[in-house]
């Protein structure tokens, strides 16, 4: 396999994760990587979660405290990374340009996990309206973060949406959604800045990775070329999970490199 880096993941310092960040080292190095960058999450203003108490907003110092002692120790041919990502809402722009700007992120992941301040990973998003209008809305969305908002290296998981829809991606395509879909790729390759493909959709039972193939391939056929590979692990057994699989369809839809960051700077890895 030729990807050797993740660029998606999470430890004990976002509270969905209860996996120390030395524990995920491991594990990264253990499978050979020779880039691991961790994405804290980071969502002011999101709601806390009734059930599980779930508080996202991070303790950037203790963080950045941790990994710099991590990096200290790790071997020359294996580089830790840090990276954030970020929960975008079009009236938080100002707070988090300044927050990107105050801190040495290597990586900025810009995601959309509340839409309009609603979690679309509750039942309540989708009730009242068709399955359609509920993702249209989603990606209307994201256009509206994307127009507002510029500190970010990457969008993640563009199609997150279908992990939690009433039938989740088997009545979901690129085409039934496509002046939209196509609008937000226009504008992020209008800004330079480019996508992931997030394996993670796979353990939630979608057919195809984030974002679907058809609209990486679209992503292509613009001119697109910034791509990272991330597997949103929360978990060390999760890093790298689904890579084979990324590979192939980062193949299938014409693309011959995929990225990494470092200093919020792109390298370009052959596949």
């Amino acid at each position: 396999m030729a990807i050797h880096t993740d660029f998606h993941t999470h430890s004990s310092f976002s509270s969905d994760s209860h996996t120390p960040l030395e524990e995920m080292i491991r594990q990264a190095q253990a499978l050979g990587f020779t880039h691991y960058c961790v994405t804290e999450h980071f969502d002011p203003d999101f709601p806390v979660d009734p059930v599980d108490q779930l508080d996202f907003n991070l303790d950037t110092k203790a963080y950045f405290s941790k990994a710099l002692k991590l990096q200290s120790v790790c071997p020359s041919d294996f580089h830790l990374l840090t990276g954030v990502e970020l929960g975008l809402q079009p009236h938080l722009a100002d707070q988090l340009t300044d927050y990107v700007r105050n801190h040495p992120f290597d990586f900025v992941i810009g995601s959309s996990h509340l839409c309009h301040g609603r979690d679309p990973y509750y039942p309540s998003f989708y009730e009242g309206r068709s399955e359609k209008e509920a993702y249209e809305e989603y990606f209307l969305s994201i256009l509206e973060n994307i127009r507002t908002f510029d500190s970010f290296d990457v969008y993640g998981h563009l199609d997150y949406v279908v992990r939690y829809g009433p039938h989740k991606d088997a009545q979901y395509s690129f085409e039934k959604y496509r002046d939209i879909l196509e609008d937000i790729l226009k504008l992020l390759i209008e800004k330079g800045k480019g996508i992931e493909i997030n394996t993670g959709g796979l353990k939630y039972g979608l057919k195809e990775l984030h974002p679907c193939t058809g609209l990486l391939k679209r992503y292509k056929e613009l001119g697109g070329e910034i791509v990272t590979v991330g597997s949103d692990a929360h978990n060390p057994e999760n890093i790298g999970f689904g890579f084979a699989r990324a590979e192939e369809v980062l193949k299938a839809c014409g693309f011959r490199y995929y990225t990494l960051f470092q200093q919020r700077r792109p390298a370009f890895l052959p596949l």
